[in-house]
This record gives C-alpha cells, structure tokens and sequence, in this order.
C-alpha cells in the first residue's frame, strides 16, 4: 500500500499505511492537496485561506466526530445543544440549533462528494484521510449553503495492493470503539475499501432522579463502501455508499447548572441515514477533461428532549414559588437531498490560460414533525427546494509570476413550503457570487495573493404561525469577503506559514432570534418559538495563521491562532431579553459582538519521535469567550485545554495511551439567558449551560495485516 505522508516524514505514516522510513523524504515532497477545489491544488497554490487537518491527527486525538478536531482550526468554532456538536461556524457565521424551522446551513459540509450539509451529526471520523475547511464564502465553488466557508471531509480510496487494519479503544465514561478497514484490488481496473466503525460511550452526564450514568449516551454505528474502476488510462468512475445509523440520548441541562441532570423523560439525538456519490473523471481531450459528480441522501432525524429539565411532582419535593411543569418537546424530520455537479476544467500547466465551466442541480424535500405536549395536534410542513446553477472560473496569467484568477456563480432557488396551519409559500430568489484573485509565486515557491469575494445565503420560512405575518419570510443575506494571504516555506523547507487577513461586510444578516411565550397565564413556564429574522448589517475582520515546523528529524511544533473582531451595525431587536415588549422599545445591538464568534482562537502542540518506536504529542488549544445569541447576552467563559498522546508503534501495531482535557475543565458549548425554566425561584430569568466533554482518557490498539 502507498504511504500517505501529509505532515513530513517526522511524522509516522497513517494507521493504515506501513510503517515510517529511517530515512526521511525531503519535505518539500509533501503536498497537502485540497480535493473540494476545482483542480485539486496544493495547499500553497490555492488563493484562500484553508486548512488541512490530516488523518493522523484526527487519529491521534483519539477523535470519533469531527467536533474533537474542529477547533484546530482557525476561527471555526460548534456549537452543542445535541449530543454532537454537529453546527458549525466559520469566522462567526454559522447555524447554532436546528428546531422547528427548515434546514438552511450556512456552512457546507461534503464527505466524499455526499452533500451532507445540515447534517453534522453524520461526520464521523471512520478512515478519514483529510478534513479541508476552506474559509471564507465559496460563491463560485458550492454556492447558497456555504456563505461561511465548506468543510470537505475525505475518506481513504481503494488501494492497489491488500491491505486492511483493526483497532479497538476503550476508556472512561464507558467508552469502547471499534473499527475495521479493508482495501485492495479486484482486478486489474477495479478496486475496493470497506470500514465500518461501532462507537459507544455512556456520556457525561448522570441523572439523579433516574439513578443512571448513561442519559447523553453515544451510540453510533458507519459502514462505508467503495469502489473505483479505471477502465482506461483516461477514465476512473469512484463510487461511495455510506450508512449511519445514530441513536444518542440527549440530557443535556440541568437546573442548577451541573452534570447532574433530574429529568424524567430524557431525550435523544437520533439519525439514520443511507447516501451515495458517483464520480466521474474523463479526459475527454488533450486540452481538457471532464468531471461529473452525483450524490443522493436519505436521512430520518429524531431529536426530542425534557423541556421541564425536572420530573413530574418536582414541587412536592422541593420547595416552589409556582406550581412545576412537565412537557416534552419531540421533532420528527426527513431531508432527501440530490445534487448533480457537470463540469469541463481546461488540461493546462501553471503559466497557461485556464478554465472551468460548468452547471450544478440541487432537489431537497424536507418534511417535519413536531410532537408537543402543548399542541393539541401534531405540527407538519413539507419544504421543497430546487437549486440550479451555472458557474465559471478563468485563470488568466498576467506575467511570469503573476495570475489573475475570476469566478462567477449564478444561482435560480424556487422553494415551496406548506404546513399543517394552512400557511403557504412559495419564494423564488435569483442569486450571484463570485471571487476575484490575483496571486503572486515567489521564486521560492510561495503564494502571496489579495482576494474579494460575494457569497450569498438564500433566504427561507419560519415555521411557527405564533410568529408575526410579517415576520415569517426572512431575506437572502450577502457578503462581501476581502482577503490578503501569505503562503510560504522557510527554513529550507522545513517551516510551512500560511497566513491570511480578512474583512467581511455583511448586508441583511440571518440571525437566529425566539419568541418567549408562556403556556398559560402571564408568567413562565413558557414555549421557546424559534425563528430567523434578518439584521441590516455587520462586518468582521481578523487574522488566521499556522504555521508547522520540523525543528529536527524527532521533533515536529505546530500551532495556529484566529483573532476575529466581529460586530452588528444598524440592529434594533425587539426579541432581546431586554427589549420592551409593553413600549415597544428595541434593544440597540449596534456594535455589539456576534453569537458564537470568539475574539481568538488557538491551537500549538509537538509530535516527539522518542526513539524508533516510541513517539509522544503534546498540543494545548484555548479559545476566548463568546456570546451564545443574539437574544440576550449571557456567554461562554474563554479557557485553555490540554491533550496528549504515549504510543509504541513497530511494523503491525500501534498501542498508545491518549487523554482530552487533561485538566478537566468544564466548557460551556451551549447556553440560553432569555428565559427561567426553575420554579424553585419563580422562574426567574437566569442563564443555564451545557458542558463539552470532560477529561476523557482511553487506550487504542490497532493492527495492520
């Protein structure tokens, strides 16, 4: 099997891949290539600001979901309020829940062609070869759902030779993980990869009304298939399926702020979904080629939870101001996504005229039911959408050195929604983004460029008939993206930095707002309604850089920082904790820091090379404190936390021991301020938070056959 080497030869080969050589290649053999981009280019050759976040790290980190590796990237952040952190943002854009209203994500997610966007529980980390996050709007590359930026996440392929792998962890919490690859040729034309992968964990948190230790359970199974045929020397056809089949309770908050929850009913986090691609790459002719890529996903979601946090006679135990109450809360939803993606990429080296052209298709039917205690009937919509694209992109060399890249995206949405009220709607938007680069190579290899970019987000329906008329509808959001970036090698090759400045303008934000309601009388216990609405403006500008440096043959250092200054301009909002409802007086937010957009960012580590079997990596990652909504004003404290791994590594084993959050601190991933929920205190107003994982420690054997 090739040996994959994406961070050096310091670094030790892929699980799955043979073991490392005494001798070192040079490092400037290593390219990290991003694969969501249209012509695969390295890293240093791509006009924006991305990282690669490589398989052995993801490993290393013991990661089962893409949450445990996310944040080693510059300022991309998640958000819980599940039992994944499964919504994403990218310099402070992003959804941060998903509830009644239709799927309408920000940020792109692809996992080996599948369109998956929405879907964040489904990134699980079996065999996972490399994640690219690419920052920033991709207008001309994906289009509406990646105003933010895309995450593409790439499995193994099929190799030319047999190989397969076994690996099994075990830890606290009740954490045990299996996951078996297979790969090798059926022929001379056709090859094959299967994984499969079984996670189970008993979470978190305990309940003491229950007396269990397993109410945020994690139960996942993926099973990925593969298949490549390359049937002449001009033609390969890659085939994916992946299943997943997610069924993780959900207990998330407690009353008094603990991992101690007291619910009686505790939800669940629960997905199932089968999904394919089809990709095909042509050389049609000496001058260009042509590539084709289909992907179908079915996916069911369910996910309920104890709205009260309490059990039923909660008052006859404790001591009350106002009666308890005791209510679930309970949706139902299924997403059938197609996307056809049909292009022609000119044949041609660096220095010579270049282009893409190509058209894209996309048909999502989504479908929901809401089951609420205080619904006399089940709510149900059905939202169909259909997305057709034709985009192009030249690049145009303007001297020896010096390229000018242009990008055009032009986008048709029509959508129909419907629901069991009897409301109707039918908005169509013309859509338009695009980028304009112009990138400089250095004599030594390097990128210096300056970008402008437009993105887009379409705009959609709230679904809760509670929300005013004029008010159900919110509008397309755009963005500008400006962007200067420096990519180079230094140190003969040995220190990569790639480093990036940015200011984004915002017009017609989308920004996640909820009505407080009470169920009955004048105060609380209340009904949470959840919507979009759009503020007039905002911008952000920051700094992302990282920088990976091979001191020695035994001693690798990375690190990366995100600063972020982000800001709401013009935004009077009525729904804030403290507008006033009886006067109709808003509440001034301008100036004021977007929801989940932290000030900085950081990640640095070392990978150690011990001795010929034994290597260590050490890493420590913080992040600055930040507001959960734009609804009121309670936030997430900043902290640092530190990981380590100790493994053995010889020609078929790899043992090590590996630990998060070493120093146990409790992170705050999701919090609410807008409302009471206690009625020990009268349901006084007061903020309540859900914690990200504790220290979580675990041993990891694998075997390569």
């Amino acid at each position: 099997m090739k040996t994959t080497h994406l961070l050096g030869g310091l670094l030790l080969a892929l699980p799955i891949a043979v073991p490392a050589q005494s001798e070192l290649p040079p490092w400037q053999d290593e390219p990290m290539v991003v694969t969501a981009d249209f012509r695969a280019p390295d890293v240093f050759d791509l006009g924006t600001s991305v990282t690669v976040i490589d398989g052995e790290t993801v490993w290393q980190r013991g990661a089962s979901h893409l949450q445990h590796v996310l944040n080693t990237a510059p300022n991309v952040n998640f958000s819980t309020g599940t039992s994944r952190g499964r919504f994403f943002q990218i310099r402070g854009i992003g959804s941060r829940s998903q509830f009644v209203e239709p799927m309408n994500a920000s940020v792109g997610l692809l996992i080996d062609g599948i369109d998956l966007t929405g879907l964040g529980g489904a990134a699980t980390t079996l065999d996972v070869e490399q994640i690219e996050i690419l920052r920033g709007p991709q207008g001309t590359l994906f289009g509406a759902n990646a105003l933010a930026g895309l995450i593409n996440i790439v499995s193994g392929s099929p190799t030319e030779v047999f190989t397969s792998r076994v690996e099994a962890s075990v830890g606290n919490y009740g954490m045990r993980r299996f996951e078996g690859v297979i790969s090798g040729p059926i022929n001379d034309q056709l090859g094959y990869r299967l994984a499969y992968a079984n996670h189970q964990s008993d979470g978190f948190q305990d309940n003491a009304f229950l007396d269990r230790d397993d109410v945020q359970l994690i139960d996942e199974q993926t099973f990925r298939g593969k298949l490549r045929w390359e049937p002449a020397d001009n033609l390969r056809v890659d085939l994916t399926g992946l299943f997943l089949d997610v069924d993780n309770g959900y207990d998330g908050f407690s009353l008094d702020n603990t991992r101690t929850t007291l619910s009686d009913e505790p939800g669940h986090d629960r997905q199932e979904t089968v999904a394919g691609s089809v990709r095909v790459s042509w050389r049609a002719h000496r001058e260009f080629s042509i590539e084709a890529l289909a992907s179908r996903t079915d996916a069911d979601l369910e996910y309920g939870y104890d709205e009260d946090w309490s059990f039923d006679g909660f008052c006859e135990v404790y001591d009350c101001i106002y009666d308890g109450y005791s209510s679930f809360d309970n949706y139902i939803r299924g997403d059938r996504n197609t996307t056809v993606d049909l292009r022609a990429v000119s044949n041609t080296s660096a220095g010579e005229l270049g282009w893409v052209v190509g058209a894209y298709s996309r048909d999502q039917s989504q479908d929901l039911r809401r089951e609420y205690t205080y619904i006399e009937e089940d709510f149900l919509f059905d939202y169909d959408s259909e997305s057709r694209a034709v985009y192009g992109q030249l690049d145009v060399p303007l001297a020896e050195r010096l390229e000018l890249v242009a990008g055009l995206r032009r986008e048709q949405r029509d959508v129909r929604y419907s629901d069991s009220d009897g409301a109707a709607f039918q908005p169509d938007e013309n859509m338009w983004g695009g980028k304009l680069a112009l990138e400089y190579r250095t004599a030594g290899g390097g990128l210096a460029y300056a970008l402008a970019s437009r993105g887009y987000k379409a705009g959609g329906v709230n679904s809760n008939s509670l929300i005013p008329d004029s008010q159900r509808e919110f509008a397309t959001e755009l963005m500008w993206n400006y962007e200067l970036g420096l990519k180079t090698r230094l140190l003969d090759g040995r220190l990569d930095l790639r480093t990036a400045v940015f200011f984004q303008d915002r017009d017609d934000i989308q920004t996640e707002q909820s009505l407080v309601e009470p169920i009955e009388g004048d105060n609380c216990p209340c009904q949470f309604i959840e919507y979009k609405t759009n503020a007039t403006a905002g911008r952000s500008y920051g700094l992302e850089a990282e920088i990976n440096w091979h001191i020695n043959r035994a001693v690798r250092a990375f690190a990366s920082v995100g600063l972020l200054e982000s800001q709401f301009d013009d935004f009077l909002n009525y729904s804030h904790v403290d507008a006033d409802p009886d006067t109709g007086e808003p509440y001034d937010m301008d100036g004021r820091e977007l929801p989940h957009a932290p000030g900085y960012m950081f990640n640095l580590g070392a990978v150690f090379q011990l001795s010929e079997h034994w290597y260590a990596r050490v890493e420590a990652e913080g992040k600055d404190g930040f507001f959960f909504s734009s609804r009121h004003e309670t936030r997430a404290d900043p902290y640092e936390m530190f990981h380590a791994r100790l493994g053995y590594r010889s020609q078929h084993w790899d043992l090590a021991l590996w630990a998060r959050n070493i120093t146990d601190e409790d992170i705050k991933t999701r919090g609410f301020g807008g409302f009471g929920n206690d009625p020990r205190d009268g349901y006084a107003v007061e903020p309540y938070f859900q914690y990200g994982e504790p220290r979580v420690v675990g041993v990891t054997a694998a075997y390569v056959f």
